[in-house]
């Protein structure tokens, strides 16, 4: 069974991530690094592959 958005969002804010909003689905969010990363869809539906791998790439690139 595919994880949900929401996941991802929990991800992101535990990693230091800052929801700035979004407009409709989308939400940005920003690492106090300047790293940006924005995530679309609604936070019951079900992440894609291509979100998942970016949210990853993203959170290592703010542990650095």
């Amino acid at each position: 069974m595919a994880r949900k958005i929401k996941h991802l969002i929990k991800n992101l804010e535990k990693a230091g991530f800052i929801n700035r909003g979004g407009k409709g689905s989308h939400g940005n969010f920003i690492h106090p690094k300047g790293i940006v990363i924005t995530v679309s869809g609604k936070l019951g539906e079900d992440e894609k592959h291509y979100q998942e791998r970016e949210v990853e790439i993203k959170i290592k690139r703010s542990k650095k």
